[in-house]
């Protein structure tokens, strides 16, 4: 009777143990297969250390290319991805970035590809290189009123050409050249930032940035003709992301992650334009929806101009880069030259 009981009482035990022993193992069994995982995966981001670095951009918030590439980066979880926890600023004056840089206050900035040059060019020469050219093209072009009968560069001859800042650009003075047109013919005033000088008629010609003021003034009621130098045989170049040639050898894993996020960030809002101006209104939200969308489509066309498209957002080529700083050179619009035009940019994390 006790060996009967016995076996019964094991029996009832093994019945209420069974499943117990078999959820342990497939635990067990999860929890080895998740450690595989884990060692599969080396560029997840407890692979790398987190990254703490700021991200200043070269002015206030709004739909410039460069910009919303971070504004996504932030909001959709790019940066996290790569492990980077980045501040966002803007800069308070133009060119403070530059500075900040210099000092190391910032890691990651934006700057007009010819003023890049030209800060490489300068006495002394601020160590800053290119990590990818978004602006395939120059940011500059030339407003004319729409019914002003001007149609080409060859009309300029007898008018008014207003300039920005202390002198005339050298965009301008080829497109004068490319059109054989003498530049004693055109009267030059030095004018203001504002594109409503244009329709009040104190100048025929006014200088514009092609992303923002043609729409500016559109919304005034009045429609321009816009010529670009890029479309006369001009080199131009637009805004690119920069950091220090220090920073970049110290720390190239971290100017990479920055730069899978960024590129990421770009191509996300050229998938998908209506939520990235949604984005775009969390960092700038007093300006107005349509004008930041015509903003992010005109950049997202001069970003896939030339081989850019086929090649991806970011390219750049010494060749690009060389044109460029001859054309500057030309023109006299550098302080100084630039021994080896190589060191201005990097392809080290895009290829060609």
């Amino acid at each position: 009777m006790r060996l009967v009981r016995s076996r019964t009482t094991q029996a009832s035990v093994w019945r209420t143990l069974a499943p117990l022993a078999a959820l342990l193992a497939a635990l067990a069994f999860l929890a080895a297969c998740s450690g595989d995982d884990d060692k599969s995966q080396p560029t997840s981001p407890t692979a790398v250390p987190l990254e703490h670095v700021t991200f200043m951009a070269g002015f206030k918030p709004q739909a410039n290319l460069p910009f919303v590439g971070a504004y996504i980066a932030q909001e959709k979880g790019f940066f996290a991805v790569e492990n980077l926890d980045v501040d966002i600023q803007h800069v308070t004056t133009p060119g403070d970035n530059f500075k900040f840089l210099a000092t190391g206050e910032v890691q990651f900035s934006t700057a007009d590809a010819a003023s890049l040059l030209e800060k490489r060019s300068g006495d002394p020469p601020l160590d800053l290189v290119s990590i990818a050219l978004i602006g395939q093209r120059g940011q500059q072009g030339f407003a004319v009123p729409a019914n002003s009968g001007i149609t080409s560069p060859r009309d300029w001859a007898g008018k008014t050409a207003g300039y920005k800042g202390a002198q005339v650009t050298p965009d301008y003075l080829a497109i004068l050249a490319a059109a054989g047109v003498d530049r004693s013919s055109v009267e030059e005033v030095k004018v203001g930032f504002e594109p409503q000088i244009l329709t009040e008629g104190k100048v025929d010609i006014f200088p514009v940035f092609v992303s923002n003021e043609p729409d500016t003034l559109r919304r005034l009621g009045y429609e321009t003709r816009v010529f670009e130098a890029a479309d006369y045989g001009a080199p131009t170049l637009g805004l690119t992301y920069v950091t220090t040639g220090d920073f970049l050898r110290q720390k190239p894993d971290v100017v990479r992650r920055f730069l899978n996020a960024v590129l990421r960030g770009i191509s996300y809002a050229d998938a998908y334009h209506a939520e990235a101006i949604d984005i775009v209104l969390k960092y700038a939200p007093m300006e107005q929806r349509e004008h930041q969308l015509y903003m992010l489509e005109t950049e997202l066309e001069a970003a896939k101009a030339g081989q850019a498209e086929a090649s991806g957002f970011g390219r750049q080529t010494r060749e690009q880069w060389q044109k460029l700083y001859d054309f500057l050179t030309q023109y006299s619009a550098l302080p100084g030259p630039i021994a080896d035009i190589s060191t201005v940019f990097t392809k080290q994390f895009l290829g060609e």
